[in-house]
């Protein structure tokens, strides 16, 4: 791989710029999900050990590029000394006197990269300055990897630079799953429409054995085929396209996996009144809302017969039960044959992350990208700013 890890460069009595993701939810000024914290604790050990001094970026909401108070990184530092176990030090307005001035095993934070317009704007002039902050920079923020920011690509031009622990265990699961895998290969793509996942279903074409295809787009490729489903969410103007999809999947040899019968109900909403039928019988005036149990045993024995998992989407409207059931079953069968050793499971995006959560399957996954758009895009097959700037080292 062309990027540099930690362990390729020399941090003793260096100032280590680290692009961080800790954009976190919080309520009343407290941290109420500290999970992309925990995910950089490594990165940030990592280089106090090795004698560096981590010297913390990120970006917290969306600023657009002016100060706004509740957007502040301040708030934060609790939760940091809390995952770290040492003190950070805030600082609002940073200088290179005023950071090499500090101890050597100090943990420095620097406030909200968007307060300024630079930033997104990827202008040079904030690159350059921050690059006089530092010795080496240090990108652990792979779910900010697909911005070309002046503090995720800008700086990585002008310096010394390598991926962090969590870009590096991101970047490394991502490559055995879709770069070169143990085949075969399934893919479950699922979500409301098939319009904002096009890129993906065809970048995946050519590279997966079987594609299953779940949630709301599942009824569009039911509708292409001539199947009345009722009043269920469905692009019916995307039908053609999906004709298309299926077409080229018989050219790229891939198996296309959509249900064969489906949980309907008269509304969406917890508890509904709810029954199993055939893919094709959905009645006029019901909504299709999950997979059923015979599409479960399909995508099961399908999984039985894979090496390599990538699921991005839910399978249904998982948020209500009992509407995560198809979901639920099919991310505990992935788990427990990942657990035993059978699959490399590689899951991302937050309807995903969530989905897999709310299963009790997520922490059985081999891998569980942090990442939203940044792994959306990679599983498009787009070139990451954040990434391809760590290549030019």
């Amino acid at each position: 791989m062309a990027w540099k890890t930690l362990d390729d460069m020399d941090l003793n009595g260096k100032r280590v710029l680290v692009r961080v993701d800790i954009n976190v939810p919080m309520e009343n000024g407290v941290v109420t999900d500290a999970t992309r914290i925990e995910r950089i604790v490594p990165t940030v050990k990592d280089i106090l050990a090795m004698g560096g001094t981590p010297i913390l970026l990120a970006h917290f909401g969306r600023p657009k590029g002016k100060p706004v108070p509740e957007m502040s990184l301040k708030p934060l530092v609790p939760a940091l000394q809390s995952a770290f176990g040492t003190d950070v030090t805030f600082i609002e307005r940073p200088s290179h006197d005023e950071i090499f001035g500090l101890p050597q095993d100090a943990v420095v934070l620097i406030e909200n990269t968007r307060f300024s317009p630079m930033e997104e704007a990827n202008d040079p002039q904030m690159a350059g300055f921050l690059s006089t902050l530092g010795d080496v920079f240090c990108n652990d923020a792979f779910s900010a990897a697909h911005r070309a920011h002046a503090s995720t690509t800008g700086v990585a031009e002008l310096m010394p630079n390598c991926a962090g622990r969590l870009m590096q265990a991101e970047l490394s699961a991502l490559e055995s799953a879709l770069s070169q895998p143990e085949r075969p290969v399934v893919a479950i793509v699922g979500g409301a429409k098939v319009s904002t996942k096009l890129e993906l279903l065809g970048n995946l074409l050519d590279k997966v054995d079987h594609l299953v295809i779940g949630g709301g787009m599942a009824n569009t490729f039911l509708a292409a085929q001539g199947i009345d489903v009722g009043k269920s969410l469905c692009e019916h103007e995307m039908t053609g396209t999906a004709q298309e999809i299926l077409e080229k999947a018989k050219t790229a040899d891939c198996e296309i996996i959509l249900p064969v019968d489906v949980v309907v109900a008269g509304e969406f909403a917890a508890g509904a009144a709810n029954e199993v039928v055939p893919a094709d019988a959905c009645p006029a005036d019901k909504m299709i809302l999950d997979a059923g149990p015979k599409t479960v045993e399909k995508i099961a024995a399908t999984f039985e017969g894979a090496k390599t998992l990538i699921w991005n989407g839910p399978l249904g409207a998982f948020e209500i039960p009992p509407f995560n059931a198809a979901t639920d079953a099919a991310a505990q069968k992935a788990a427990a044959l990942s657990k035993a050793g059978k699959l490399i499971s590689v899951a991302g995006g937050g309807d995903t992350v969530a989905a897999l959560n709310g299963s009790g399957a997520a922490e059985s996954f081999t891998y569980i990208s942090t990442a939203g758009g940044a792994f959306l895009e990679w599983m498009e097959g787009k070139t990451l700013p954040g990434v391809a700037a760590l290549d030019q080292s």
